[in-house]
């Protein structure tokens, strides 16, 4: 499991059961506030949630188990949740944990890795064969984008339908992709200063720069009283192509004018609009077949250089495991200089702006619309 999921869904009104195979993983969440309860008993997990689900009350279990073993049951007892995903290290085989008393197999990965990868594999083979099962029961199945279905085609499972495509779609392809054609995806910052009062600062300008935006204000408003902060005090956000830019310089005027105490470090995940090849996840089921294409990155990668970013990176493996993806990344900072803000805009234009290209160039309609609005210039 990861922290997100728990918090997730009980910040939309939901109920999960969440499996962690270490205990000790699920208490530090449940320390943190973003799980609700722990329990190493499944009778105990069903109880709590199945009143949960009639009662209408929110809440997050974490079960101490394995997938391999839960999921299965989960189907032998004919109980399919309504929404089913995964975020298991399946990207790396050595890191997914197989079936097993959990002291044995963590010998087994230092002791002998190539039975340590087998038995990952026959897990995993019995893991996502379950997954499918509850798709066919009526359950909505996707893949959060750690390489399960890639390495469930190694263990031998019918992942694919007749027309090679996944039986279950990556969360990309079924729900964020509009988004990425409108130049949308995560865009954060972070407070230099340690202090979070600058944090809840950009908050409220953030609430009164995008009035309109409903889900932006509901999730900032959410975060601002469910998700702690750890280490340097930070926030994220999805925000599209002119937005970027136009709360890029709001930043730094406030750090000119001295309404943060420091300079603020804006960036963004690696999962974007235009920074990734992915084939198994940003880039999955692309429309004109260009999901392994890393032309885009690359392109990303040198626009944010000569745009004028801090720093710029190029690094692959991200969620899907190394050799599987490519993606650029860009960080700039905000130091209230007039300098900065010339780059701000810059490197916050370009840096959504070939992610509304890319998908022009895919041929998804949405981005050209998007494209003719904002007055992108984008050759035939």
């Amino acid at each position: 499991m990861s922290g997100a999921q728990p918090l997730a869904v009980t910040m939309n009104e939901g109920v999960i059961l969440d499996v962690e195979v270490r205990r000790e993983r699920i208490q530090r969440k449940v320390d943190e506030g973003y799980c609700d309860r722990i329990t190493d008993k499944i009778d105990e997990a069903l109880e709590w949630v199945m009143d949960a689900k009639k009662k209408e009350v929110p809440i997050s279990v974490g079960l101490v188990g394995n997938a391999a073993e839960v999921h299965p049951e989960l189907v032998r007892r004919d109980i399919i949740p309504d929404i089913v995903t995964d975020q298991t290290p399946a990207h790396d085989i050595y890191s997914y944990v197989p079936t097993g008393e959990l002291s044995e197999v963590d010998n087994l990965r230092q002791k002998d890795r190539k039975e340590y990868r087998k038995r990952a594999l026959d897990s995993i083979l019995i893991h996502t064969n379950a997954i499918l099962k509850m798709q066919e029961e009526g359950a909505i199945c996707f893949d959060y984008g750690n390489n399960l279905r890639g390495q469930a085609e190694l263990a031998g499972v019918e992942i694919r339908r007749d027309d090679g495509k996944f039986k279950y779609p990556g969360f990309v392809p079924a729900y964020i992709r509009p988004l990425f054609c409108e130049g949308k995806g995560p865009f954060r910052w972070v407070a230099l200063s340690g202090d979070r009062a600058d944090i809840e600062e950009i908050d409220n300008e953030l609430l009164k720069t995008f009035p309109e935006d409903l889900s932006l204000i509901r999730w900032v408003n959410l975060a601002k009283g469910k998700i702690p902060m750890e280490g340097l005090p930070a926030r994220i956000c999805w925000l599209g192509y002119g937005e970027r830019a136009e709360f890029g310089m709001i930043i730094n005027n406030m750090v000119k004018n001295g309404k943060i105490k420091a300079p603020i470090v804006i960036g963004r995940d690696h999962l974007d609009c235009g920074s990734v090849a992915s084939p198994n996840r940003e880039t999955e089921d692309m429309r004109d077949g260009s999901d392994a294409i890393a032309d885009w990155p690359l392109i990303n990668f040198a626009l944010n250089a000569i745009a004028g970013a801090s720093w710029v990176s190029f690094h692959h493996g991200g969620g899907v495991g190394i050799g599987n993806s490519l993606h650029a990344g860009m960080v700039i900072v905000a130091d209230g200089t007039r300098e900065r803000e010339k780059r701000l805009e810059r490197v916050l234009t370009v840096d959504p702006g070939i992610g509304i290209a890319r998908h022009v160039d895919a041929g998804y309609e949405r981005a050209r619309d998007i494209a003719i609005k904002k007055e992108i210039e984008i050759p035939d």
